[in-house]
């Protein structure tokens, strides 16, 4: 009897060691991603698709699926990409891969380590990456964001249009929504143009603007403006599609 439970417990153990290291593992794995940055997602690559400006993955995050863009880059199935900023893009067509995808999110901070200290949101210059192939039909009488730029002293107190897709919206700060708008011109560090309103456009829609233009402003802080519309309006809204 005591050879029996000697054997037993020779087979017993290794079960116990594996079940012990496993419910570590889960625990470690639970604590990395508690000590996340607020904001922060982290997502596992299971496919890969490669277009011309865009990689598109399906990741995998919290036992969930979906597909994610981001411009051109090398990735491959288990890697773990990490993002805070993002577009979401419903009914999305790619032309080049002959595919609508119900949902995708464009990326626009993909890393593969976990940003160490979340920045504030900044109202400023240009902080968002550009968003590629962008695709405007121009309304008449609008400019571009390109040419408010290239044109900002004789366009100073003027009221302007423009069109443009939504990239980012900073709502309800000094009494007003701001908004980082793109239209696919502009060179590095004028393709982004800060627009306020008491609008809220969605993130990802496309739309129409129209307010003054303003140039040199500081609002204190490091709120700072090469060039601003202010006080737009707007109109003619609808669902963003950027070129894949």
């Amino acid at each position: 009897m005591k050879k029996l439970n000697f054997k037993l417990q020779l087979i017993l153990l290794p079960l116990f060691v594996m079940l012990t290291i496993t419910a570590c593992n889960r625990g470690a794995k639970t604590n990395a991603e508690e000590n996340l940055p607020a904001g922060t997602h982290a997502v596992t690559v299971i496919d890969v698709i490669q277009t011309t400006n865009y990689t598109y993955l399906e990741v995998l995050e919290n036992e969930g699926k979906y597909w994610i863009a981001v411009t051109s880059r090398e990735a491959k199935p288990g890697d773990v990409i990490y993002f805070t900023d993002f577009l979401e893009m419903k009914d999305f067509e790619s032309k080049e891969l002959g595919r609508t995808f119900p949902l995708v999110y464009f990326v626009q901070d993909p890393s593969d380590s976990p940003v160490s200290k979340q920045q504030p949101a900044s109202m400023g210059k240009p902080v968002n990456e550009r968003v590629q192939g962008i695709e405007i039909e121009h309304v008449e009488g609008s400019l571009t964001v390109a040419g408010i730029f290239a044109d900002k002293a004789g366009l100073k107190g003027e009221t302007v249009k423009i069109r443009g897709l939504v990239v980012k919206v900073n709502d309800n700060i000094m009494g007003k929504n701001w908004v980082h708008l793109q239209d696919g011109t502009g060179d590095e560090g004028n393709y982004d143009l800060t627009i306020t309103t008491m609008d809220l456009p969605e993130v990802g829609s496309i739309a129409t603007f129209e307010g003054k233009i303003a140039v040199d402003r500081d609002f204190g802080a490091g709120y700072s403006y090469d060039v601003i519309m202010e006080d737009a309006k707007v109109s003619d809204i609808k669902a963003g599609t950027p070129r894949s």
